[in-house]
């Protein structure tokens, strides 16, 4: 479903991690390493969580993003709803070091 003009960018319980940044950030795409599970919740009342970080780390080999897309695929017509949860942490730490280095850098 399309976000609306007066939601929110972000969920509250992320914003709540770094308010002064994310409260601002409007997100269309995340990189696998930034995602910690996937929730999809099915018509029938099924919930799936996929922990996206074990799902790497035992299958190095797998393509995760292709996986997902053929789930999507193959049970769009029962999924009622996918919830993309952050790692916020990780993501504070990383823009906070590539901040620090450009900074560095501009000196």
């Amino acid at each position: 479903m399309p976000r609306k003009k007066s939601d929110p960018l972000l969920p509250p319980d992320v914003v709540d991690h770094w308010p002064e940044v994310f409260e601002h950030i409007d997100i269309d795409v995340v990189p696998l390493e930034y995602l910690s599970t996937v929730r999809v919740e099915f018509s029938d009342g099924k919930i799936w969580d996929i922990d996206i970080q074990k799902s790497i780390q035992k299958s190095k080999d797998l393509n995760l993003e292709n996986t997902l897309d053929d789930l999507f695929n193959e049970y769009q017509d029962q999924i009622v709803n996918v919830d993309f949860r952050l790692d916020t942490q990780r993501l504070k730490r990383d823009i906070t070091k590539r901040t620090h280095l450009f900074m560095k850098k501009r000196k």
